[in-house]
């Protein structure tokens, strides 16, 4: 063995060591809700990216569905069907495979607008922090007004002027992506003054004094000494806010202002069933309702769980 691979070999060792010795792992494995909340979750992750392979039916293929089929009732309910466990909608088409399929738009914008919202929100705070004074007060400022509106608010602005911008065509081609501006730009707030606040902590510190005293560049000091620094909880605010943008988007499909209807997410699915909910289809509504609370619960849970997990007073 070459001494290259001698040195892999350990460091893997050494990782798989201290993940097996880390405080994490220990609070994750002794804790029933966090277990079976990642379960849940993972499940749920799984089944929408991999919704082109265990959907019984294609609700998007128009050549596969039928009009005659339409307003099923789940398969054990009379008048059922077994090719459609959970019934058919208003057009026809599965409701498990359009469960399948909006849960993956729906997840899509969660993460990437989290991933939006972190960028700015870390950034910001990373520069409000540092350097303090004028620049710290406008961003801050900045930050406050835009908490006095809910992030409803902010996302249907965004939303609203998109539309006004755009003819309706090139609207629907890139829906998903001003949903993710939209709820992206009403996010970033609680990063930016979360880390701001433990840079202006960090910024005292010994090995932010060495840096500036040998020379290092501001960017230097502030992505790749302090940074590293502050993600702990930068990591436990966007776990929550996975949730929170998943609702997001769910609200704002139900108002019709989200994707198409040609691309439902669960929050479309909702919104169409609920025309029929009171004339006896429950179903169209009920299951991706369900879906969605327990795909949420499930990341709220585990968000919890790692702000306690990482929470030095707790353990």
């Amino acid at each position: 063995m070459s001494e290259v691979e001698g040195a892999t070999e350990g460091s893997m060792i050494g990782w798989r060591a201290r993940l097996a010795e880390s405080d994490l792992l220990y609070s994750f494995l002794h804790s029933p809700t966090a277990i079976i909340s990642a379960v849940v979750t993972l499940v749920a992750l799984s089944a929408a990216v991999f919704a082109p392979l265990i959907a019984p039916h294609n609700p998007f293929d128009l050549a596969s569905i039928d009009l005659m089929d339409s307003l099923l009732p789940p398969a054990w309910l009379e008048g059922g069907s077994d090719a459609f466990l959970l019934g058919t909608d208003d057009q026809g088409r599965d409701v498990l495979s359009t469960i399948l399929y909006g849960a993956r738009i729906s997840l899509l914008v969660g993460f990437l607008s989290v991933i939006f919202a972190t960028v700015i929100g870390v950034v910001i705070g990373l520069i409000a922090g540092y350097a303090g004074g004028v620049t710290d007060a406008i961003l801050m400022r900045i930050a406050d007004v835009q908490l006095s509106f809910p992030a409803i608010l902010i996302a249907l602005l965004v939303d609203g002027v998109l539309r006004g911008l755009l003819s309706r065509d090139n609207y629907d081609q890139i829906a998903v992506y001003v949903l993710v501006l939209a709820i992206g730009l009403s996010f970033w707030v609680q990063y930016a003054r979360t880390v701001r606040s433990l840079v202006m902590i960090e910024r005292t510190k010994e090995y932010v004094q060495a840096g500036q005293v040998i020379g290092l560049s501001t960017g230097t000091i502030l992505f790749r000494h302090i940074m590293p620094n502050v993600l702990g909880p930068v990591l436990v605010i966007a776990t929550i806010q996975l949730a929170l943008a998943i609702i997001t988007e769910a609200t704002l499909s139900f108002l019709g202002v989200g994707v198409p209807p040609t691309s439902p997410s669960l929050g479309t699915l909702i919104r169409v069933g609920n025309d029929y909910l009171f004339s006896g289809e429950w179903w169209i509504t009920i299951f991706p309702g369900a879906a969605l609370v327990i795909l949420v619960l499930a990341i709220n849970l585990l968000g919890d769980w790692l702000r306690d997990a990482l929470n030095p007073k707790l353990r």
